[in-house]
């Protein structure tokens, strides 16, 4: 069984920066994707970011630019570096492995991905 710990979640005003982290038990970059979903009220899960096997990076064009994936020294383990953080980032942020990442909505991140941090961004 995959299981995904997050941390580094938290309150920031707007403009500020964040780094979230994950370790996967039960998972490694050699059995597939990392990433990171995030979900705010009312809203879908959305796919914000993942990282490949072959060290491919991919970010949803909300976060492009401003999010950074990258991979720690042991292959069980991902961070998002979050800059220029916006109100409009608020949610709660999962962290994501399996065979491919590449479903860009769902309807519940908690559900497929657990318990996620909240990123809270003020104006």
């Amino acid at each position: 069984e995959v299981q995904l710990e997050e941390s580094g979640g938290g309150s920031v005003q707007a403009g500020g920066s964040l780094r979230l982290s994950c370790t996967a038990s039960g998972f490694t970059l050699d059995d597939g994707d990392m990433g990171w979903y995030r979900q705010a009220p009312g809203d879908q899960c959305e796919l914000i970011s993942s990282i490949s096997r072959h060290d491919i990076a991919y970010y949803a064009d909300s976060v492009e630019g401003r999010f950074t994936i990258s991979l720690g020294n042991a292959k069980n383990t991902v961070y998002l570096q979050m800059n220029s953080l916006k109100p409009e980032d608020t949610a709660v942020y999962y962290c994501a492995a399996d065979e491919f990442l590449t479903t860009p909505f769902m309807p519940s991140c908690s559900e497929r991905w657990g318990q996620g941090t909240q990123v809270t961004v003020s104006s």
